[in-house]
């Protein structure tokens, strides 16, 4: 099994940019492989597995469609379907509830 490596970035700008435009006082995004946090340090995010499981399978739709695949998919979804309804986040919140989403996966 190829093992997927996700860094951290706490305090991240582009994640205070998300978090003001969200209207969220706490915040993940991911580019890449990178998760960035604002709001939130990298142990409390950890402890919500949940989060993080939301967060990896974002890590994981990066590397199936490619960096800037993925960001055309997510803002042509976001533009036809609002943001809670893109394909992309439906999938992450499936994500949240399943046990082997982290699987092969490790945070550095």
């Amino acid at each position: 099994m190829e093992i997927i490596r996700c860094r951290i970035r706490e305090n991240s700008g582009l994640a205070r940019i998300a978090a003001w435009k969200l209207n969220s006082s706490r915040v993940a995004i991911v580019f890449g492989r990178v998760i960035h946090l604002y709001g939130v340090s990298r142990e409390v995010f950890l402890a919500e597995t949940d989060w993080v499981r939301h967060e990896v399978r974002h890590v994981r739709q990066y590397r199936e469609h490619g960096f800037w695949g993925f960001l055309w998919l997510y803002v042509i979804d976001w533009m036809r379907n609002g943001y809670q309804e893109k394909r992309i986040e439906r999938a992450a919140r499936q994500a949240e509830s399943n046990m082997q989403e982290l699987d092969g996966v490790e945070i550095i």
